[in-house]
């Protein structure tokens, strides 16, 4: 036999349970543009100096990306953001890997940057070997 106290929670629980079945949508106040540009400089990699891709490759021009230490009290520039920021300009070329030549860190200021690190390389597009 059932309690009335058990009814009455199973009653309720199947209740609270029908009010979660629904057609839910979900909006957001997230640019979908900005989370694609976030993300971009994931879509190419990174072959640091003297590393070569082992498939083949088309060149597709030069890229370079630029860190600045803007204030005193701002991080310092630092290779890692003139890479990504060089990755973001080769995803732009259409590039899936970039073969850095070059990086360097100015840490003499002048009259923008406290610090500035630059990096250079070659925006590249990798064939599919299938």
């Amino acid at each position: 036999m059932f309690k009335p106290q058990t009814s009455l929670s199973i009653l309720a629980s199947l209740a609270l349970l029908s009010g979660c079945a629904g057609e839910y949508t979900f909006n957001s106040n997230l640019d979908s543009q900005a989370i694609d540009e976030y993300f971009k400089p994931g879509e190419v990699t990174l072959f640091d100096k003297g590393v070569q891709p082992r498939q083949s490759y088309k060149i597709l021009g030069l890229v370079q990306g630029q860190a600045c230490q803007q204030t005193v009290n701002d991080a310092p520039a630092d290779k890692a953001q003139a890479r990504t920021e060089a990755r973001r300009n080769a995803a732009d070329m259409g590039a899936n890997g970039l073969l850095i030549q070059n990086c360097h860190v100015i840490d003499e200021p002048d009259s923008s940057c406290q610090s500035q690190a630059l990096c250079v390389g070659k925006a590249i597009k990798l064939q599919n070997n299938n």
